[in-house]
């Protein structure tokens, strides 16, 4: 996924926010990136989910958290 570094950048938030340690998944992100694991995918799915919210959105309009 170099090649689009805003949907990497995104999975990386999210693996980083999801799986925050060595406990949660056993692997960094670059590692998991590297193997393909499946928390790596799990949050490069998340980032493809979010992004196609945004681009159904064309307002602007921010999520609320609550």
């Amino acid at each position: 996924m170099h090649h689009d570094t805003k949907l990497r950048d995104a999975a990386r938030a999210i693996y980083n926010t999801v799986y925050p340690g060595e406990e949660w998944a056993p692997l960094p992100f670059e590692d998991a990136e590297r193997y393909g694991s499946v928390h790596y995918r799990n949050a490069v799915d998340a980032a493809r989910k979010v992004r196609l919210e945004f681009a159904e959105d064309p307002g602007g309009h921010q999520l609320g958290l609550f």
